[in-house]
């Protein structure tokens, strides 16, 4: 039996997310899982970048590798992050997710288990319909999503948000210590059901 495989893949663009991507990496190299963090390129213009000083200071100070469709081939399992932009992922995400045409017709992401995570500024801007946009992907692939769910007591009785693990940025406020205790806990239990799925195939 081989180490499961995590490819966490996401997209930020003042850093809350990343936080998150590297706190669900944490758990599943916590689990014995190999992973990979990849940020998805940038196609936002300079001067809006510019325009926001957290932006631009994310921007230059990230060093992340760019996310290749070639990590989701290598991964069994996939978690997917992203900012809501209204209701749904940022289009710097949607248009990667747009690029694995040829990955679905091949029936590789068929046999990956997938989930996903977000943030948004209000408690009601989209932190669940984003996670769902982002899991339309992985039906049309016929991935097994695995969503954070109720299983760990901690989801239920602090953060409460069964679809995958969320940060509400009031006023640009940075992902806390129980947020961050979500994402570990989603990649534990993606690197499990990935680890289950890759050993049984």
């Amino acid at each position: 039996m081989r180490s499961p495989r995590i490819a966490v893949v996401y997209y930020s663009a003042t850093g809350n997310v990343a936080s998150m991507a590297h706190a669900v990496a944490a758990g599943a190299e916590a689990a014995g899982a190999e992973v990979r963090v990849r940020r998805v390129a940038e196609t936002a213009p300079e001067e809006a970048i510019a325009s926001n000083p957290r932006w631009q200071a994310f921007v230059d100070a990230t060093r992340d590798d760019v996310a290749a469709l070639d990590d989701l081939s290598w991964a069994d399992g996939l978690a997917f992050g992203s900012p809501t932009r209204f209701g749904g992922p940022a289009s710097q995400l949607k248009a990667f997710l747009d690029t694995t045409g040829g990955l679905w017709f091949s029936g590789v992401l068929a046999t990956k288990a997938c989930t996903s995570f977000t943030t948004a500024s209000t408690g009601h801007g989209g932190l669940e319909s984003t996670i769902l946009a982002m899991n339309n992907h992985f039906y049309h692939w016929g991935s097994v999503i695995v969503p954070l769910g109720y299983a760990d007591g901690h989801i239920a009785r602090v953060t409460g948000n069964p679809y995958g693990a969320s940060w509400v940025s009031r006023s640009g406020s940075t992902p806390d210590g129980d947020c961050l205790e979500a994402c570990r806990i989603q990649g534990r239990r993606l690197a499990v059901v990935a680890g289950k799925l890759s050993n049984n195939e």
